[in-house]
């Protein structure tokens, strides 16, 4: 059994534990807010800010993640689908994006809510997938909530080029089957442009697919706020 979690990294409540650190990057968020809503690209944005404030690039990944335009929070909002939509519906998961989330959750890491309502973590998958003790009760946690929602098929997708991604996706239709969860399992080459062109409705936090998902649910921030007991989380305002 895994030792491994995705809890916070040594200088994590230095750089997002204060309250003056946690202003400072309330502050940042709204020069951000600025800039992308005149068009400014993410990344001379995120520059532009990280100076300014005097921002490592651990904060900077933090504001990026939370960062929005005003037409971008609004059209999100237009999109998004509310617990009570899900009756009967047929969802698709955004696999990676979902489970690093809610182990991060689960493993006491600072979380981000972003201007979007939305929660990132700064763990990442850089290629590799590796299991950690949380990641059987994450996906617990979501099978049974979606039970209870009583939701249509469920179809997970995980990046087909990501290694291990064959052995989760392996794991979690076991854990489907044993505990009755309505799961399909697919791995593909691209997720993003599979979910941000569905006609299903889209669970991810990811900017990307928001911004082209015909409808969407916001998963992560329901069990995160609802179900897991976690003080690590930095807000947008």
């Amino acid at each position: 059994m895994t030792t491994r979690n995705r809890g916070k990294e040594g200088s994590d409540d230095k750089l997002f534990g204060t309250s003056k650190m946690q202003q400072l990057i309330k502050e940042a968020l709204q020069d951000m807010s600025y800039l992308l809503s005149r068009d400014y690209a993410d990344k001379s944005a995120v520059q532009l800010v990280g100076n300014r404030y005097r921002l490592n690039v651990r904060q900077q990944k933090a504001i990026r993640g939370m960062s929005a335009s005003v037409t971008q929070v609004e059209q999100r909002k237009l999109s998004e689908l509310s617990v009570n939509q899900l009756v009967g519906r047929e969802i698709m998961i955004d696999g990676f994006n979902l489970l690093i989330v809610l182990e991060s959750a689960l493993s006491g890491a600072y979380l981000f809510k972003g201007m979007d309502n939305c929660y990132r973590d700064l763990s990442g998958v850089h290629g590799s997938y590796k299991r950690v003790q949380q990641t059987e009760k994450a996906l617990l946690l979501i099978g049974d909530f979606l039970k209870e929602c009583a939701v249509g098929k469920v179809t997970w997708v995980f990046d087909k080029p990501v290694s291990n991604s064959g052995r989760l996706k392996t794991r979690v239709r076991e854990l489907a089957e044993a505990h009755g969860f309505n799961w399909e399992v697919i791995l593909d080459n691209n997720p993003d442009k599979l979910l941000a062109e569905s006609n299903k409705i889209a669970i991810s936090s990811d900017a990307w697919i928001l911004d082209r998902a015909k409808r969407w649910f916001n998963l992560a921030g329901d069990l995160i706020e609802n179900k897991i007991e976690i003080t690590t989380i930095i807000e947008s305002y």
